[in-house]
């Protein structure tokens, strides 16, 4: 008679298995949560509509082939159109001036006539300041506005945001990466972390440039490999950030870091619109952070003749390296200190109470 075996329990999963009960409320826990979350959205609207409510430029630079009493004329009706909303610079000749907006030195350049060369690639607000602006100019002089677009927007990219979602989807990314590899590898040895790190900053770069790029969406229209190698770059030093706030402040690196990246690093990234357009608090930090030093090379390779990339092949690797060797002091160098050093190896952030 054939011997029965005793049926096989069912497999256990991570969710049938008895959680502790729920212990007693506490002030703390129920009050935490709250504030916590209620203070990043606080900050959130309070940047963004303090950066967009009511945008206007402040000192946006412009050029001009006029000299003597009509440059004189050009600046009082400038002024008169938006007090302190431009910097004039001055040109010898109109092909100086339409290599200088075709390369973003200004966004756009009159020469005179009622004549204005722009490019409809920085934007649509931008597009709207400098026509309606010079076009009061140009009424003063008797002459209809003629303007021409000499650094047209990409054809995938007509209102000139294409970088902007492309940039906010590679930073969420990299602040997501920034936290989950400490919460699901806690103990992962430093150099499989940077190996990580290394790897989610490539395919990211691959990723995002494929998509927006030529072979996507056209909303990109540089070359591969150095779009790819910034978008990769960026994403890297957003990641790198977000580990080291996490590493430094535990829990509350968490809140930092979507403060300082999600938040502050994309309302002044220069994707919507140009820096000259943020208020003066928020200005400076579109050439430091990393968004917004990736977004002025994305731009550049793409539509303004390379500018602001080698900015970003000098600060996003500084952002990469400075937060590797902050994780290799925090990781390794303390946890070899020799014993009876005075240290004590501390707990990492998924597992610090």
């Amino acid at each position: 008679m054939p011997q029965r075996t005793a049926p096989r329990p069912p497999h256990e999963h991570a969710l049938d298995v008895a959680h502790p009960p729920p212990g007693p409320g506490n002030l703390r826990a129920v009050l935490l949560p709250v504030a916590i979350v209620l203070l990043i959205g606080t900050v959130f609207v309070s940047v963004y509509l303090a950066a967009f409510h009511a945008p206007r430029p402040h000192q946006l630079r412009v050029g001009t082939t006029e000299t003597g009493t009509h440059q004189t004329h050009l600046r009082e009706g400038l002024a008169r159109a938006v007090p302190g909303g431009f910097a004039l610079e001055t040109y010898p000749d109109a092909s100086a001036a339409r290599r200088a907006v075709q390369d973003r030195s200004v966004y756009a350049a009159y020469l005179g006539d009622g004549k204005l060369l722009y490019g409809s690639a920085n934007g649509a607000a931008v597009t709207a300041s400098v026509t309606t602006a010079f076009s009061s100019v140009a009424r003063a002089e008797h002459h209809d506005l003629s303007a021409e677009d000499v650094a047209p927007a990409a054809p995938g990219d007509t209102r000139g945001l294409s970088v902007f979602y492309a940039a906010f989807g590679l930073v969420l990314a990299g602040y997501l990466f920034g936290m989950t590899t400490y919460q699901l590898a806690p103990r992962l040895e430093y150099r499989w972390r940077m190996a990580s790190l290394a790897l989610f900053g490539v395919v990211g770069g691959v990723l995002v440039t494929a998509i927006a790029g030529n072979a996507g969406f056209n909303a990109l229209p540089g070359p591969f490999l150095p779009l790819a190698a910034v978008v990769a770059l960026m994403g890297a030093a957003v990641a790198a950030t977000t580990m080291v706030l996490l590493r430094l402040f535990g829990s509350a690196g968490v809140s930092l870091a979507s403060i300082l990246l999600l938040i502050l690093g994309n309302s002044s990234s220069g994707g919507i619109m140009p820096p000259a357009y943020l208020p003066g608090w928020l200005r400076p930090l579109s050439e430091i952070l990393p968004v917004g030093v990736g977004v002025r090379a994305m731009q550049g390779l793409s539509r303004f003749q390379d500018d602001g990339l080698a900015r970003a092949l000098v600060i996003l690797p500084l952002w990469v390296l400075g937060a590797a060797l902050v994780l290799y002091l925090k990781d390794v160098f303390r946890r070899e200190a020799p014993a009876g050093a005075g240290t004590e190896s501390e707990p990492h952030p998924a597992t610090a109470n």
